[in-house]
């Protein structure tokens, strides 16, 4: 899939956000290497720390369903510019796709894009902590 069709998702996708606080609705689409889309947004809560963002909205809808593979993600946000994934979910991408990719959105400035490990260069995994 291309980056295209996979950032109109996370578009699509920002739309369903709840962001009643920050009003800073953030949407993402992470394709799996099996080809499925899994989109997510940011939903918050009043005590801030039970709010959940985009990205791990997506990666938990997919592993939900069985799929722990991926191949790349999008991320919008409402504001209009780049929106980079918070250090949690740099963490929880490197989990589950340490060298996939990253797309980013700016309205003005168009699409960037990184791998997973270049957002998170010492991030680790399981097997990493014996």
């Amino acid at each position: 899939m291309d980056n295209k069709t996979l950032i109109e998702k996370a578009k699509q996708a920002m739309t369903y956000a709840y962001a009643p606080y920050s009003h800073f609705q953030v949407g993402a689409a992470l394709l799996a290497k099996d080809g499925r889309v899994f989109t997510g947004c940011n939903v918050e809560n009043a005590t801030y720390g039970a709010t959940i963002c985009a990205e791990r909205t997506a990666v938990t809808k997919a592993v939900s369903e069985g799929v722990q593979e991926f191949e790349k993600i999008a991320i919008v946000a409402s504001s209009g510019d780049y929106a980079a994934p918070c250090g949690i979910c740099r963490q929880i991408l490197f989990e589950f796709m340490p060298e996939g990719e990253v797309v980013l959105w700016s309205d003005t400035a168009g699409e960037k894009a990184f791998s997973v490990s270049d957002l998170l260069p010492f991030g680790f995994r399981g097997e990493d902590i014996k």
